[in-house]
């Protein structure tokens, strides 16, 4: 009979050992769907904060291209009057420069005449007052 004690013992080792291994066959794949969830959370959190990063930093990009842009505009508009104020400047320097010249050139002119006797009585008396009294 120990024959058949022996078998029994021996199946009923081999029931608990596959028992055992389906016990931990199961218990292993439980900690492999475990592991699969949490990294797919750890996927979709890493995702979720470059999503979020790059946004920001889309954002900042386009409030600095604005305050860029502004800031090139208001240059722009700074050069603009500048160059209007000089152009007035200048206009009013060019003026007064020929204005100054055709003083000197009638003045010249004037001199000219009268040296030569062309004066006219009148452009004598207005240019050369003292000659009115003396007698030539």
């Amino acid at each position: 009979m120990a024959s058949h004690d022996q078998s029994y013992r021996a199946g009923q080792a081999d029931g608990r050992a596959r028992e055992k291994g389906e016990q931990m066959k199961d218990n292993m794949k439980d900690k492999a769907e475990a592991a699969k969830q949490k990294t797919n959370e750890t996927a979709e959190e890493a995702k979720d904060k470059t999503y979020q990063a790059a946004q920001a930093a889309k954002e900042r990009t386009k409030e600095s291209a604005e305050s860029d842009k502004k800031k090139t505009k208001e240059t722009a508009q700074s050069a603009k009057e500048n160059a209007e104020e000089a152009k007035e400047k200048t206009g009013g320097i060019l003026q007064q420069t020929g204005e100054k010249m055709k003083n000197m050139a009638q003045g010249a002119a004037d001199a000219v005449k009268h040296t030569f006797g062309m004066a006219d009585a009148d452009e004598d008396e207005d240019n050369y007052p003292h000659r009115r009294d003396a007698n030539y």
